[in-house]
């Protein structure tokens, strides 16, 4: 790929959970070195290295690396010890969220205020942490709730951009907030009813 500066950049490989998977699932050891980034900054930790597709030689933290290291953090919090692939193509946080709503797991409260939380966080490490506790949930589920890894990737790099960062809210709740919309009874939503 060429810039607009005449100079040549490599195309990124693709993700970590963006690899064929098909014939046997990521290892645990992997997993495990990237679950150890959760708790540090990117590029802190050497283990994840080898999986990052964003890291630049110069060192810098770009919003591209620090995206790409909460997602792969979190992509291994998801995949343990699950037994088919957890990212999954199309499903973005919202609708993933509101799945676990209708689950009847977690109380549609408990999910609510626990969405909010994140959508609403001011800062990336707060969002990221209210992200573990969604993801952690959606694992729970049987089978668990599947997420696009790839679209997370992007909310949590537009995140970090004061002029994105409420497009990303607005992706969020219209997923959550539309699916929840389609799964309602008409009773539930008809005039008069007590159901809220």
């Amino acid at each position: 790929m060429t810039t607009s500066e005449g100079k040549v950049q490599r195309e990124p490989s693709r993700h970590f959970w963006e690899r064929d998977y098909s014939k046997q699932l990521p290892e645990g050891r992997d997993l495990a070195a990237l679950r150890g980034g959760l708790s540090r900054e990117a590029g802190a930790a050497p283990a994840m290295w080898p999986h990052y597709t964003r890291l630049q030689s110069d060192g810098w933290v770009t919003r591209d690396l620090r995206a790409e290291h909460a997602a792969l953090a979190l992509f291994a919090v998801h995949q343990q010890s699950q037994s088919r692939l957890m990212h999954q193509p199309n499903i973005g946080l919202g609708l993933a969220v509101a799945k676990l709503r209708v689950s009847g797991k977690f109380t549609a409260d408990a999910v609510d205020k626990r969405f909010g939380a994140a959508a609403t966080a001011t800062s990336f490490t707060e969002v990221v942490a209210h992200l573990r506790g969604l993801v952690s949930q959606l694992r729970t589920l049987s089978p668990a709730q599947a997420l696009d890894y790839t679209l997370l990737f992007r909310d949590l790099r537009d995140w970090q951009d004061q002029d994105r960062v409420h497009a990303v809210r607005r992706r969020w709740g219209a997923q959550y907030f539309t699916f929840r919309e389609k799964t309602q009874t008409p009773a539930a939503t008809s005039p008069g009813s007590t159901n809220t």
